[in-house]
């Protein structure tokens, strides 16, 4: 077993890709999503479950779901032809801890860790997806290597629907009216980007402005930061932290170090949020930071923000 570290400085714009395999292809997860890595072990099955879920196991204090990758990524006949000749082969798991869960993934081997920009990845063409969208958060290029960086949060979110955003917790809150607050949103899935949406105009907030990444979201805040109605056009900046070209964390640092913009409330809205990078993310200057997919808790940090935000400039 291999814990990870975190060793990042805050608001560098890096990343670091542990890259594994699956049947002699390089794949990569973002290392601050990794508990630890184990070798494969005898797993109880689970009646009735999803296809790609192999069923459960219990290595010390936690139950773990185990996802079959290999099977995910290809077809169960394409995953069973490659299994035969691998037959004498132990596979590793691969143990993930992200929106508040921990899930083991069946991966072939670990190559690696490598550190770098998020300039480096780059959004593969939607010709490369197969009617599978999302399933790549992006192509990164780690020394000679192309390494495809899965997106977990949207693999999860496919195999059991009820892990992510959920319009049920909206319509607890009761009856809404309509705000007139221009709403920032940083998110490069295409998924989670029209289930926010949705969201906040269900919450009573229709006046949204979505970037891919940080780094549209940053051009737009520097086009309108000298305006004299900045706060009109800008009433609040929502962000996920991984993104191409430039993550959440930089999008933070440098709103928050511009004196035309460091009032904007920001909140960090990723399935990354836990007890270090609360820490990172504080240092930066978000408001707030919150794990997905609790859309119901970042609508009422909304409301508290924006109000706050309001009085204090009065």
């Amino acid at each position: 077993m291999a814990d990870t570290e975190i060793l990042l400085e805050s608001g560098t714009n890096e990343i670091e890709i542990m890259q594994f395999t699956i049947f002699g292809e390089l794949y990569g997860i973002n290392v601050a999503k990794v508990r630890e890595i184990m070798m494969e072990d005898r797993i109880k099955p689970i009646p009735h479950s999803h296809p790609d879920i192999e069923g459960i196991f219990k290595p010390r204090d936690i139950l773990l779901t185990v996802v079959n990758l290999p099977k995910y990524l290809t077809s169960s006949e394409v995953c069973e032809a490659h299994e035969k000749e691998r037959e004498n082969s132990r596979d590793l798991f691969i143990v993930t801890n992200f929106n508040k869960m921990h899930i083991a993934f069946r991966v072939h081997t670990v190559v690696g860790i490598s550190r770098i920009s998020w300039t480096d990845i780059q959004k593969p063409d939607k010709t490369l997806c197969h009617g599978r969208e999302g399933v790549s958060t992006g192509i990164a290029q780690c020394g000679e290597n192309l390494v495809t960086i899965l997106d977990f949060e949207r693999i999860v979110a496919e195999i059991a629907p009820e892990t992510s955003i959920q319009m049920e917790e909206i319509d607890n809150l009761g009856i809404r009216e309509q705000k007139h607050h221009r709403i920032i949103l940083a998110e490069d899935s295409l998924l989670l980007s029209k289930m926010i949406q949705e969201a906040l105009n269900r919450a009573g907030y229709s006046n949204i402005a979505s970037f891919n990444n940080g780094k549209e979201a940053w051009n737009y805040l520097c086009e309108i930061s000298n305006d004299s109605d900045f706060r009109e056009k800008a009433s609040l900046l929502i962000t996920d932290i991984e993104m191409p070209e430039m993550d959440g964390h930089r999008l933070t640092k440098l709103v928050k170090e511009d004196n035309r913009m460091k009032d904007l409330p920001i909140i960090i809205f990723s399935s990354l949020i836990n007890e270090e990078m609360r820490i990172k993310g504080k240092k930066l200057g978000a408001d707030e930071q919150l794990s997905k997919p609790e859309i119901g808790h970042l609508v009422e940090v909304m409301d508290r923000l924006i109000d706050r935000s309001e009085r204090n400039n009065g």
